[in-house]
């Protein structure tokens, strides 16, 4: 798998209910504007703040309307493995590859605990990739994924790579180049983009691939062209784009809220997170038209997906 994978947003109703009914036209929009797939049940998610029956409605809707050629990714991360592994199974025949982060309350503690962990997971849905989210600044498990690397592919077998979401670009490096090209490494700090191609990712999954899709793109196209100043640049943009959002009350829901400027309404975010109201996106709009960042922001959903 590579490329740009969106971490995608649970739609909810006004009332806090899943809205599944546009998970239609969320894919096409990714689709449109050049993702190549989805990340769903994630931090971006609201994973933490959804039961399981609500996880497994979400892959049930992306599976059923999913674009075609579109990867599918089903993070099912629990702090009780039997949660994890049920919402695997449940959806093993749905995606393209499951994920899971670590416990995060009572926390493994060696890598031995982290394997056996990954291991239950992976076995439950056995014929397809099975990758390990890995994101300390969340959960606080920071074991060596050079180590976890050797041991899962020792042990599990579906074991395909990593979600990496930490600030260490050598290590991401080091990862990437064990065993030449044989693990798929997402690399999964948006405000870092342009640091990973340098060190060869392909791959990338992150929340604001769903508003700057074009903008990203425009990256990569003037790293290939040796334009590294016009390149920084647009990632100055990117980075102001979350910094705007959370001065004005919490990039999570800032987010969220703003897909509806780009033609998707996502409802409300879940608690602890805060829902913008009009005025809050407003600000935020004329920040981005006055900084220029407008131009730069994913075309708006076409709502032409029949469904």
């Amino acid at each position: 798998m590579k490329g740009m994978i969106a971490a995608t947003y649970a739609p909810m109703h006004k009332n806090g209910l899943l809205n599944t009914d546009i998970i239609g036209d969320y894919g096409n929009f990714l689709v449109d504007n050049k993702v190549a797939g989805a990340f769903v049940n994630g931090s971006t998610g609201d994973f933490t703040s959804l039961c399981t029956e609500e996880r497994k409605e979400l892959i049930e809707a992306w599976s059923k309307y999913r674009p075609e050629g579109f990867y599918l990714i089903n993070h099912v991360g629990h702090t009780n493995v039997r949660e994890a592994c049920e919402l695997a199974g449940h959806g093993a025949n749905m995606v393209d590859a499951t994920a899971a982060l670590p416990p995060f309350y009572f926390r493994p503690k060696t890598l031995d605990d982290l394997v056996f962990y990954c291991k239950e997971i992976a076995q439950a849905a056995p014929d397809i990739p099975f990758y390990y989210y890995h994101i300390p600044v969340l959960t606080k498990v920071n074991l060596s994924m050079l180590g976890f690397i050797e041991k899962a592919q020792e042990q599990i077998p579906n074991f395909a790579g990593i979600k990496y979401t930490e600030d260490n670009l050598s290590d991401f490096k080091k990862c990437a180049q064990k065993d030449g090209d044989t693990l798929d490494m997402f690399f999964g700090i948006d405000e870092k983009y342009i640091d990973s191609l340098s060190v060869d990712a392909k791959g990338w999954v992150g929340s604001t691939y769903n508003h700057l899709a074009p903008l990203y793109q425009g990256i990569s196209r003037h790293v290939a062209q040796g334009d590294l100043d016009a390149a920084r640049h647009l990632q100055g943009k990117a980075i102001r784009f979350v910094q705007v959002l959370e001065a004005l009350g919490g990039y999570h829901g800032g987010g969220k809220g703003f897909m509806r400027h780009l033609g998707l309404d996502m409802g409300p975010s879940r608690f602890p997170h805060r829902t913008f109201n009009e005025n809050l996106l407003n600000q935020a709009l004329q920040s981005f038209e006055k900084e220029g960042l407008s131009v730069y922001l994913s075309n708006p959903c076409r709502r032409d997906s029949g469904r």
